[in-house]
């Protein structure tokens, strides 16, 4: 499984922390930023990873800011893209099971490095129930 890895100059450390911890699990492909010091704008890296996600070159993506909000928030402007902000890994699994996400969304500033990588390999490693979940999934792709 393909995995789209992106995030602001705010997320890179703990991008490359996650990358580093688990590349040998899971095949991710960092979009970006290649530099912390160099302030960018995490709404470009959330359209990079959500398009390669729509067209259908990576499964799933994660993406990284500051506090994981705004990230989230871009991301989530893009059909098909259910982008979800998770801090603890138990809501990494609803956010699967019955909200079928696509996309997980971290803050680096809050939550702490072990606890982002279970939040990882929780997201990955679960399914979507499906069932009595389609349903209400396919209603977030109303239009406005």
């Amino acid at each position: 499984m393909k995995i789209g890895i992106a995030s602001d100059h705010a997320g890179y450390e703990l991008k490359s922390a996650i990358i580093k911890e688990l590349n040998q699990q899971f095949n991710l492909i960092d979009f970006g930023t290649k530099n912390s010091e160099k302030s960018v704008d995490y709404p470009d890296f959330a359209k990079i990873l959500c398009q390669k996600l729509i067209n259908g070159e990576i499964e799933k993506g994660i993406l990284i800011c500051g506090s994981g909000v705004g990230i989230s928030i871009a991301a989530n402007r893009f059909k098909k893209i259910r982008a979800a902000l998770c801090f603890f890994p138990e809501v990494a699994e609803l956010s699967r099971k019955h909200n079928d996400a696509n996309v997980l969304c971290l803050g680096a500033r809050i939550i702490d490095k072990p606890t982002a990588v279970k939040c990882v390999q929780t997201f990955l490693n679960t399914e979507f129930e499906a069932g009595r979940h389609i349903e209400r999934v396919e209603k977030l792709s109303f239009e406005c």
